[in-house]
């Protein structure tokens, strides 16, 4: 019987020493899946020692790192995890931002959402969240594939176009010699917001000063 569109398909199920590493660490390979720390396979190679075929074992957390629910993790840019479970290092922006090119191109859109729209949101916060400049980032996370390099292009085009007007804002503020409530009254704009704004954009003038004007 050929399939249809209602077909159910069959589970993927992963390797069956994932089912035993999730007994052994399950902080790590569980019910919730957290970033792990380079060099983890051989964390577990010396930790139990004749117990995992080195083969299999590298398959097991190829297949894990490959797949949606770790990937997830790593796109949030939580911090790689040791066997104990602990935080050791930071996740470097280019695999945080791989990761969530990759989450989005699985996930399939629903009626009336704009996956578009929501993964330029999601990439301009995982470049703020870099702490790095437009350029240093680009650097680091620049694509050969041409619509990979032209979702990061657009997506720092809008957080660009964003940051002009939240730099006119804080001129604005800075000009007006209010405070910031009495600001938000003046142009009508919600306090909360205007807060929020300005605090971005302060943020910002620490990590990309404005050019020298000549």
């Amino acid at each position: 019987m050929a399939d249809g569109p209602l077909a159910q398909r069959p589970v993927r199920r992963g390797p069956p020493l994932l089912e035993q590493l999730a007994v052994l660490y399950p902080q790590l390979f569980g019910a919730v899946v957290r970033p792990l720390k380079r060099g983890v396979f051989q964390d577990l190679m010396e930790a139990h020692p004749g117990l995992f075929a080195r083969d299999e074992l590298k398959a097991a957390l190829g297949w894990h790192t490959r797949s949606t629910r770790y990937l997830q993790a790593v796109a949030e840019g939580q911090r790689r995890h040791d066997l104990s479970g602990q935080p050791v290092e930071d996740m470097a922006p280019e695999h945080v931002h791989h990761a969530l090119l990759e989450v989005f191109r699985r996930r399939k859109p629903r009626e009336g959402e704009d996956l578009a729209a929501k993964l330029r949101r999601r990439l301009i916060q995982a470049f703020e969240a870099s702490g790095l400049t437009r350029e240093d980032y680009v650097a680091r996370v620049g694509h050969r594939d041409a619509q990979a390099q032209a979702q990061l292009d657009e997506a720092l085009a809008e957080w660009a176009e964003r940051a002009a007007k939240d730099e006119a804002l804080l001129r604005a503020f800075e000009s007006s010699e209010q405070t910031t409530e009495a600001f938000a009254e003046m142009y009508g704009l919600p306090l909360g917001a205007t807060q929020q704004t300005l605090e971005r954009a302060r943020r910002l003038r620490e990590r990309q000063p404005a050019p020298a004007v000549h």
